[in-house]
């Protein structure tokens, strides 16, 4: 589990066929405690297994799987990817619950600036669509941010420029792919829901359900 704020934005040296699968190497500023083997780090929002580390380089395998349903393997060497450790118990909690299990890769349809901070229109499919409200959070390569604006396949979203320095998204422009995670909150209702025979969201069937 994460929480979608990214605490280094590393550099992808390679991503190749190794042994029947993937396996990408990327190179970062370590951290003060180095990773382990066998950790789980997010990779522009994918949660991805440490198999080999130095001091500021890791690999890890990538599943055919992975690489079908992210934008990993659109990455050239050299690309800047955004990473994020496992969530310890007792952290602070300053983005919101992210499961690193990317739900599609979406397309940057526009953006516009808004004073000192820029708008995105993110394309998406009317599945994830559904499961986004305003306000509510949203993953981009393994960003947490705010829905501020929603359509049937589309949401919007406002960046800082803090944000566009501090991560990856600085790189993006209109057109290029992202990989997107919905609220899991959002897909458990959805699920409880259709198990429901697509009743409407009330109080009662809430509670029922353990929400509130």
């Amino acid at each position: 589990m994460f929480t979608g704020l990214v605490q280094r934005v590393g550099v992808l040296r390679r991503l190749a066929r190794s042994g029947g699968g993937w396996s990408l190497e990327i190179t970062h500023e370590p951290w003060p405690d180095r990773l382990a083997l066998g950790e789980s780090v997010a990779v522009q929002g994918a949660c991805l297994t440490v198999t080999t580390e130095a001091a500021g380089v890791f690999r890890a395998d990538v599943l055919d799987e992975t690489l079908s349903r992210t934008a990993l393997q659109k990455l050239c060497a050299g690309a800047r990817v955004n990473l994020e450790r496992a969530l310890a118990v007792g952290d602070r909690l300053g983005g919101h619950f992210v499961s690193g299990h990317i739900d599609e890769q979406g397309v940057l349809g526009g953006i516009e600036p808004r004073g000192r901070d820029v708008a995105w229109r993110v394309r998406c499919s009317r599945g994830l669509a559904q499961l986004t409200v305003e306000k509510g959070s949203v993953a981009i390569d393994g960003v947490s941010l705010t829905v501020s604006g929603l359509g049937e396949e589309w949401f919007e979203v406002n960046l800082i420029p803090h944000t566009l320095v501090a991560t990856s998204l600085g790189d993006r422009r209109v057109g290029d792919p992202l990989n997107l995670e919905g609220d899991v909150l959002g897909k458990y209702v959805a699920r409880i829901l259709g198990q429901r025979g697509g009743h409407a969201i009330t109080a009662e069937m809430l509670t029922e359900n353990g929400f509130v």
